[in-house]
């Protein structure tokens, strides 16, 4: 039996990938569950398994070659004892319904092959007079209020410009790909002209990663769209880093490393949970804001293959022995390309620590759709007037930066404050 294996579904808003290695030829026998290529998506780099045991017989993609869900990469004749095993998963996928259960009515009657070609270009329509009501089922206005969905601008392609539910959710994809690429700051940012180079001496030119890619537009969107502040205080983190030392090998008997980092996911969790607003995001469709009852914190990883944001999850149901064993094992599986595309899902708050590199202060850029981030520098012994002297202190520079859209500037210095307190009080804080 021959199956063509395809790229699978990659998670959200995962659409495709690049192509990093082939671990197969054409004429080798494969086993289920064997890596066939690793795929390096905008979140993650993975291992894309082969789910048929068999012989591979043509293989259609090569490294570096550019791949979307559902497009075929290999042919496989499977083995004829593994047919029978396979036989009730393709079957169970040929039943699968639809992702989206649509309730039966007479908008639904028109074939999808009849409607537009789908692009990112939204189709133009006849100006309705605001007396008249867009000719849609109640089922189908339901639908389009649910997800944010203007009934009366979306063009119908049913007789007399009847709009189903297909109508819809064709106008919204293209709405927001339109959306997406203005938001981007595409056409300002990665359409300027450049000199040519070469005037001036040789040149080279390298591709970006797709990591560095995503980060590319991801950035150019956040800082686009955000109407950034960045808010600076210092911590004495004197009495802090002595604790940190005193158990710093009781947690290395455990597996992690106890850093300032660890320590600092906690406090953001307590600071979250006393500053709602910024465990929140925004929706600017609706005009409304999301606030979230976990608490999820992404932490920047630096590694020779570009910045990753990996999440810890559910922090508050961690002490901070938990959290550093955690960060360590995550942060190695940064460094390793071997996350999954859940370790980068999910985040509220992001921290960077730059500390370990050096620099007295920076302005992170908010890691939307979270509404801020904070900043570590280096901290450095500093002298602090107390008690009516001089006293070498160790000082922790922080940046906040956050959504003006969302939070005011009273409101960060008060959270950065009260995180500043957090840490200069330690006994506060569970080991």
């Amino acid at each position: 039996m021959i199956t063509e294996i395809k790229i699978p579904d990659l998670g959200e808003n995962v659409v495709g990938g690049r192509v990093v290695s082939l671990t197969v030829k054409i004429g080798d026998l494969i086993e289920i569950d064997q890596p066939l290529f690793e795929l390096e998506t905008d979140k993650a780099v993975i291992e894309v398994p082969s789910p048929v045991k068999g012989k591979i017989t043509d293989i259609k993609i090569a490294d570096g070659d550019e791949v979307s869900v559902g497009m075929v990469t290999m042919i496989v004749e499977e083995d004829s004892s593994a047919e029978e095993k396979s036989e009730p998963q393709q079957e169970a996928e040929k039943v699968l319904p639809p992702v989206a259960i649509e309730e039966p009515d007479q908008d639904n009657s028109e074939p999808i092959s009849e409607l537009p070609e789908e692009t990112n270009t939204l189709p133009v329509i006849a100006k309705r007079n605001p007396a008249d009501i867009a000719p849609a089922a109640p089922s189908v206005r339901r639908f389009a209020r649910e997800i944010g969905i203007s009934i009366d601008s979306v063009p119908g392609s049913g007789p007399a410009g009847r709009i189903s539910k297909e109508d819809v959710k064709r106008y919204s994809k293209q709405l927001n790909a339109r959306r997406g690429s203005e938001a981007s700051g595409s056409a300002a940012i990665f359409s300027e002209t450049l000199p040519d180079f070469e005037k001036f001496g040789s040149i080279e030119r390298k591709r970006f990663s797709k990591l560095r890619e995503t980060a590319a537009k991801h950035l150019s969107y956040a800082w686009a769209t955000i109407p950034h502040v960045t808010q600076f205080d210092q911590a004495d983190i004197t009495n802090l880093e002595k604790l940190r030392k005193q158990y710093s090998p009781l947690v290395a008997q455990a597996g992690g490393k106890l850093t300032v980092t660890a320590i600092l996911i906690k406090v953001i969790e307590k600071a979250l949970k006393k500053f709602p607003s910024f465990n929140t995001s925004i929706d600017m469709n609706s005009f409304e804001i999301i606030y979230k009852n976990y608490f999820n914190i992404g932490v920047a990883v630096d590694t020779e293959h570009g910045l990753v944001v990996p999440v810890v999850k559910d922090v508050n149901q961690k002490d901070i022995s938990q959290l550093a064993i955690e960060l360590t094992q995550i942060s190695e599986k940064s460094r390793q390309r071997k996350l999954s595309l859940d370790d980068m899902q999910g985040g509220n708050f992001t921290i960077s620590n730059l500390g370990g590199i050096g620099g007295t202060g920076f302005t992170p850029v908010v890691n939307s759709p979270e509404v801020a981030i904070l900043g570590v520098s280096r901290s450095q012994i500093q002298p602090v007037y107390l008690d009516g002297t001089f006293v070498p202190r160790l000082i922790m520079p922080l940046s906040l930066s956050y959504d003006h859209r969302i939070i005011d500037g009273a409101a960060a210095a008060r959270f950065l404050r009260w995180v500043c307190e957090a840490l200069e009080e330690p006994f506060l804080l569970s080991i």
